[in-house]
């Protein structure tokens, strides 16, 4: 599954529907197995991250700032976006 990742279009319906369970754990798993898709080596080089750092803020646990994660995004050609909420 993590290699179908690296295509925009799978990234972008696994991080939605990963969005759907509002946990931000879930999110920072799911947006680490983007990144590895991608080759995390190759993703912290392009966001200007330490390898180090890109794992500890991708880590279930982890809690990257809104800078960090738009970067991540970039680094593996998506964005954040913001959309309306329908009950």
């Amino acid at each position: 599954m993590v290699s179908s990742l690296a295509d925009p279009k799978e990234a972008v319906a696994y991080l939605d529907a990963v969005m759907e369970l509002e946990d931000q754990g879930a999110l920072l798993v799911a947006l680490r197995q983007v990144a590895k898709a991608h080759g995390m080596a190759e993703v912290a080089r392009c966001a200007s991250l330490g390898e180090k750092t890109l794992f500890k803020s991708l880590a279930e646990g982890g809690n990257p700032t809104l800078d960090t994660m738009n970067r991540i995004l970039h680094s593996v050609g998506l964005r954040l976006s913001v959309a309306e909420i329908h009950a």
